[in-house]
């Protein structure tokens, strides 16, 4: 395998991408292997936007490879709290971000390799794309027992899934991407992938839960890089290319103009949380205070992220009747997101009677609330 320096990638690219306004040609034919250097998942989701955007797809088919530092990664249609762990998120400085793509939510980090096959949307063939990655995987290690299923995952052993699947289809592109575990971490996998919250109604998209393992598991001698390297290959006989494959920086504007405004975008709250579909909390908080427990019953709509219908039902005499009103006046309209509902209720508490029980009372109810979110 060849790994081509960055200037020659950038000389060859020049040639094959179609962006008139950015001066690129579309002379060259055939298929194409890229790399991307950046382990940022925000990055590496926008260079297959790009790519989506503004390759001739019906001149080049592309085999993109990318892994990632550890994130967890929703499909476009999914709502994150149903989805995952977001305190736990937080909590380990694992970055969540929103793909264009439907599909079920995945965990990343570096034990683990991104596959993107892109195509015309006459072409495409997610199917004959995992054939192709467990033809090079066995090809590798013929005794390892893996295969496709119906649902577009590859299994070993039959029983543990080792990649998943999801594709976006344009007016005249496609892309399907798809997953291989090798040494992720199957402890933070499962916790961050397994949701604490409660009476929680969506119709987001659902993740169907599956028992996973890492192929290192069953064979410790492989490496990513073996099987990057047999995966490329086995993409270059059958598309009759060199085995090459192109690094790409995907912060570089000279060869990929505006793809730091498409990283910027898949940051954004709105786009990571605000694109969530509708859904509802119905729940009852058990707040423990002083020698009894309080049963708070709260119920809310959330839409693009933000609280459209906020209703708590409190016991008698908890909160003064003119200070709960201002809470769920200003919960409602704010975003379901604990650093703003932080926010609010220290602005609230400044305007509290100098009451140390009151206080108490109104801290108690807002760590509960900021724990729904």
């Amino acid at each position: 395998m060849v790994l081509q320096p960055s200037l020659k990638n950038c000389l060859r690219l020049s040639c094959v991408l179609r962006t008139p306004k950015a001066g690129f040609r579309s002379t060259d034919c055939g298929a194409l292997i890229i790399q991307s250097v950046s382990n940022d998942v925000y990055q590496n989701l926008a260079v297959e936007d790009w790519i989506h955007d503004h390759m001739d797809l019906e001149k080049r088919q592309v085999l993109f490879l990318w892994r990632n530092s550890p994130a967890v990664v929703i499909g476009r249609h999914q709502n994150p709290w149903q989805e995952c762990n977001l305190r736990l998120l937080r909590q380990k400085n694992i970055k969540l971000a929103r793909r264009r793509s439907g599909g079920g939510t995945v965990y990343h980090d570096l034990g683990n390799i991104n596959l993107t096959f892109f195509t015309t949307r006459k072409k495409y063939e997610r199917m004959e794309n995992l054939k192709l990655v467990v033809k090079a995987l066995k090809a590798l290690r013929p005794q390892l027992d893996i295969h496709v299923t119906d649902r577009y995952d590859i299994l070993l052993d039959r029983h543990y899934k080792i990649s998943g699947t999801a594709a976006k289809l344009g007016g005249t592109s496609a892309y399907h991407h798809c997953t291989l575990l090798c040494n992720a971490d199957k402890f933070v996998l499962s916790s961050v992938l397994k949701s604490p919250y409660k009476g929680l109604k969506s119709n987001a998209t659902p993740s169907v839960p599956a028992s996973v393992k890492n192929l290192f598991e069953e064979d410790p001698t492989l490496t990513s890089e073996m099987l990057l390297d047999a995966i490329a290959k086995e993409y270059s006989t059958q598309h009759q290319i060199d085995h090459h494959i192109t690094l790409i920086n995907p912060a570089d504007e000279t060869l990929l103009p505006g793809i730091n405004n498409k990283t910027k975008e898949l940051q954004t709250w709105e786009w990571v949380y605000g694109k969530t579909p509708k859904f509802s909390i119905s729940t009852c908080l058990n707040m423990a205070y002083k020698d009894s427990v309080l049963d708070v019953k709260v119920n809310m709509d959330v839409k693009h992220g933000r609280i459209e219908v906020c209703n708590i039902d409190l016991p008698e005499q908890w909160l003064p009747p003119a200070l709960y009103s201002e809470l769920v006046k200003s919960l409602t309209g704010s975003k379901f997101c604990p650093d703003e509902t932080t926010t609010l209720a220290t602005t609230l508490l400044r305007v509290c009677p100098q009451d140390d029980e009151l206080h108490s009372r109104w801290n108690l109810l807002c760590e509960n609330m900021i724990m729904l979110m």
